[in-house]
């Protein structure tokens, strides 16, 4: 057969559903291959969006999201969804053509070496020289794509290599089991956590799988010892449940921190270095136990007593079988901070100024949407107030970045979750300046027909660096813009437009736009004006 029916074969034998991308001249052999498959091409406007997608159907499904795009410009545009990928584990793989490598006409024109700009943003990248090479390849470049940390990979498949012919072979698909931690360690980290006082469970991204989340669900329940989680182990564990003390959405100064700093033993599940650290030890300070698929990275603010490595399930799955719930835990201190969080985090909750305030929209997206509806977040200083304010009641039901935390992404990854979630309600929450980066991709959720709200707040300027510019105490400087109309502009891709007046006027909208098919842009005025007061405290500050 023909070196790119050979990789569309391969692709269907790994359960490829989607094809994110922009295809070129060069991959017009593969999309030949393509058409007569089962997987269906998701045509974008934009090469990144088409890598945000595929990466956030590897979030979702476990499974590698698959991108397309042409050589040189198209591919070179991978690179931001590349690293989006690889820093936030989303397992995802990029295939971009490239001119012929055996003879060309052409000299250099559009050629830049892809494989050695995507060696330091994947786990693997290769150009394929060989047709008979390729169903190893991608059986390879996939299994490295989801073991553990997940992660991007590439494959570059050249004009003549896709057309000629082989007799390459298909593999099977071989999965395998982690090993699981030493049942010594598992024991000696139970008596560490029966030792302790005041012990608090913190979930970090790593934690973020299906069977962690069960397990972490029972130690939980069967301790009753208190958790709080990063941003993206956000719903890992119900955050409704009474022991939740909320999210690490800064690195320090927070409310949050004050429990963090009464407790004399954190167990750490799923840490993983991308994120900003939730807590920083000190000599003398809280005692940690690591829980992951590797040990822990050590530096002057991370350096664990105790190392539990394998599966993370595996490994909370035996501390539910060892750990014993102790008389003497004290944690009336984290009740205190439980009351104390709770109340500053609803203080402006149904404050109906308008412009309005972000905690005003977070509580009214929390109140429209069900346990398993999704939020998908761009970047901005919006992220932080959903991260604290919105509680998530299942994995994964707020999209966030906080490894590469680019903007763009939000609206692409919403297309994606709807696209596979039909039945889920699905909100994209973007701030103006990151909407217009990838605001093109209205397109093509109009064009697939998808069922979609898009909210853009609309502050005229990139508000995350003006917060953190007057933070500095520097004057007011290079940061403010202007904006289309957004009713307009949406209503020029075929999507429906809408400027709420008030607070009640954005609910209203809000309710018919989910009462009513299509995609529905609403651009709604923000206040920002309590960013100063209500982010920027002091550890120790009492209401």
């Amino acid at each position: 057969m023909k070196a790119s029916d050979l990789f569309v074969k391969a692709l269907e034998n790994e359960g490829v559903e989607y094809i994110f991308g922009i295809p070129g001249e060069e991959n017009l052999d593969f999309l030949n291959s393509l058409k007569d498959s089962k997987i269906r091409l998701i045509l974008t406007r934009h090469e990144q969006a088409a890598g945000f997608m595929a990466a956030t159907y590897g979030r979702l499904t476990g499974k590698p999201g698959i991108c397309l795009s042409t050589l040189g410009p198209g591919a070179t545009n991978f690179t931001t969804a590349a690293a989006y990928a690889q820093l936030g584990a989303m397992p995802m793989m990029m295939i971009t053509g490239q001119k012929p490598i055996k003879k060309s006409k052409q000299g250099r024109f559009q050629i830049v070496d892809i494989v050695e700009s995507m060696r330091p943003l994947t786990k693997y990248t290769h150009q394929i020289v060989n047709g008979h090479n390729i169903g190893a390849m991608v059986r390879e470049a996939y299994r490295l794509s989801v073991e553990e940390r997940p992660g991007a990979v590439h494959l570059e498949l050249p004009e003549d290599i896709a057309a000629e012919e082989t007799d390459g072979k298909i593999y099977d698909v071989v999965g395998h089991r982690r090993p699981n931690a030493d049942l010594r360690v598992i024991k000696k980290a139970a008596e560490m956590i029966e030792a302790a006082k005041r012990p608090l469970i913190l979930i970090g991204a790593g934690a973020n799988r299906k069977r962690t989340s069960n397990a972490l669900t029972k130690l939980v329940n069967q301790t009753g010892i208190p958790f709080f989680n990063t941003q993206m182990g956000k719903g890992v564990v119900d955050e409704r449940h009474p022991k939740y003390l909320g999210t690490a959405a800064l690195s320090s100064h927070d409310f949050l921190h004050v429990a963090i700093e009464q407790a004399d033993l954190i167990v750490n599940v799923g840490h993983d270095v991308i994120e900003k650290p939730p807590f920083f030890m000190r000599d003398g300070g809280a005692k940690v136990i690591h829980v992951n698929f590797f040990p822990a990275q050590v530096d002057e603010v991370y350096f664990p007593q105790l190392n539990v490595i394998g599966d993370i399930a595996s490994s909370v799955e035996g501390l539910v079988r060892e750990v014993q719930k102790k008389e003497n835990w004290d944690f009336s201190g984290f009740d205190e901070v439980k009351i104390e969080v709770e109340a500053r985090l609803t203080k402006y909750s149904n404050d109906q100024r308008y412009p309005m305030l972000p905690q005003r929209l977070v509580n009214i997206l929390r109140e429209e949407l069900d346990h398993d509806d999704i939020v998908t977040l761009d970047n901005g200083v919006y992220k932080i107030w959903f991260a604290r304010n919105y509680k998530c009641y299942s994995p994964n039901t707020l999209l966030l970045d906080n490894a590469l935390a680019t903007m763009g992404a939000g609206l692409p990854s919403a297309i994606l979750a709807k696209l596979i979630n039909p039945t889920k309600k699905v909100i994209s929450v973007s701030g103006d300046g990151g909407f217009m980066m990838n605001s093109q991709e209205i397109e093509t959720a109009v064009r697939l027909n998808l069922n979609l709200i898009v909210i853009v707040l609309n502050d005229n300027a990139y508000g995350m660096i003006k917060w953190k510019q007057e933070g500095m105490g520097f004057e007011n400087f290079g940061l403010d813009y202007g904006n289309p109309d957004f009713k307009k502009y949406a209503e020029s891709f075929g999507a429906k437009g809408y400027l709420p007046t008030s607070d009640d006027d954005f609910i209203n909208i809000l309710t018919s736009c989910f009462e009513e098919d299509g995609v529905h842009l609403i651009e709604l005025p923000v206040d920002y004006s309590l960013n100063h007061s209500i982010l920027n405290v002091l550890l120790h500050e009492k209401r």
